[in-house]
């Protein structure tokens, strides 16, 4: 688009500068639901390119896992909700575990498991209880094959596990979940593994696209707003939405327990009643992320602490099912071209290291990834009532 021209200088000396010099470790988050997408061993390519140092799986795909052996790129890899029941049995556990991570190890840096996505919103008891039983066997086999120091575990939530978040100061988890978060973050605290939370401003502004500031969720020069409860000022509803999480954390008396933002993104296309879904609005939203993780400020209620961000996604995603939003969230094509001009001084894709089929599509992908549109009640907690009154100041920050 034209007016991302007079931008492509500027972006380009930035990621240049803090990724050179170390200033940027994002993660990305590499989902292969699609029936284009390239083949591994030449996505190694296109990763190292662009600066990417971490990588986050929906599986763990041993095609992946092995083409980007000894690059020196960091892994979570996922174990899916199917499993959950089974992995009960120790044995089981064991037996993922070895086929699945340790024959990957180390040549492969696999630093994390997911255990579920987004399990405790997911309206199935059966899996909800599942859950933690699930991580503890999975830990307690990697303690058993003396990995758990270097392999952590953990699970990763929507933001629809709390049940309120406006102001930040006064976020809190669901009454009817209080007890599995407490257990699980206690979980958390003995292993010494990250709490992950998949946050959309996107979904927020989607819903209510005449009462939700625009430049308040692309970073985008907004006045903000100030907490009533402690007087700190938010810029951006992400950061406001890693506080809000990290009071209910506090609030059920674990304040210790490091926070990862496991998902967030923008779509570059959407249905005509997805507000806010374009190139402009993905290219912003994702360039001052980027930007703000540079700048090592943390939030405004930790802001010692690093902002370990991973954005969804690599690729266009053709076979997930949904709006066209659900497709829509890569940062590039399957031929691995940009689908906008982040600045990223990258060189394509490599040549594949053995010629194969094109990847067919997954039997059965996994059912927590196949959507991210957030639940009724992510959406609740959106900031609704507290962006209300947020007077909206635009700051042309790529047309200066």
């Amino acid at each position: 688009m034209d007016s991302s021209t007079s931008t492509v200088p500027l972006l380009i000396l930035f990621f240049s500068a803090v990724v050179a010099g170390g200033g940027v470790t994002f993660g990305i988050n590499y989902g292969q639901i699609g029936s284009d997408l390239p083949e591994p061993s030449a996505v190694v390519h296109l990763v190292k390119s662009i600066g990417g140092t971490r990588l986050k799986l929906y599986d763990a795909d041993p095609r992946v896992l092995k083409a980007f052996a000894n690059t020196g790129v960091e892994f979570i890899v996922s174990l899916g909700n199917e499993y959950l029941l089974e992995m009960k049995d120790p044995a089981k556990a064991q037996a993922w575990v070895q086929t699945k991570v340790q024959c990957h190890l180390p040549a492969t840096r696999i630093t994390t498991i997911a255990v579920g996505n987004e399990v405790l919103t997911a309206n199935d008891s059966a899996l909800s209880a599942a859950l933690l039983p699930a991580m503890e066997s999975i830990h307690a086999a990697l303690v058993s094959l003396n990995l758990d120091k270097q392999v952590a575990v953990t699970t990763a939530h929507n933001m629809g596990i709390l049940g309120g978040s406006s102001p930040p100061s006064a976020g809190v988890f669901r009454k009817d979940l209080e007890q599995k978060l407490s257990c699980i973050l206690d979980f958390h605290c003995k292993v010494g593994s990250p709490f992950l939370i998949n946050a959309y401003p996107f979904f927020a502004y989607k819903d209510k696209p005449q009462q939700i500031p625009l430049d308040f969720v692309l970073f985008d020069g907004s006045a903000g707003v100030v907490d009533s409860g402690t007087g700190l000022h938010y810029e951006n509803m992400l950061v406001a939405q890693m506080d809000a999480a990290y009071s209910a954390m506090e609030k059920l008396g674990y304040k210790n327990v490091c926070l990862q933002i496991s998902e967030t993104g923008w779509p570059s296309k959407g249905d005509p009643d997805e507000a806010g879904a374009s190139i402009e609005n993905a290219r912003k939203y994702n360039g001052n992320l980027l930007r703000l993780i540079a700048e090592k400020k943390g939030t405004p209620l930790r802001p010692n602490a690093n902002l370990n961000v991973y954005v969804f996604a690599l690729f266009n995603e053709n076979q997930k099912p949904g709006p066209a939003s659900e497709r829509n969230f890569g940062l590039f094509k399957p031929d691995g071209t940009p689908v906008y001009d982040l600045g990223f001084n990258f060189s394509g894709l490599g040549t594949p290291t053995v010629q194969q089929s094109p990847t067919p599509p997954r039997a059965e992908p996994p059912p927590a990834y196949l959507s991210i549109i957030a639940d009724p009640a992510e959406r609740l907690v959106a900031y609704y009532g507290w962006v209300l009154s947020v007077a909206m100041v635009v700051v042309a920050f790529f047309y200066v």
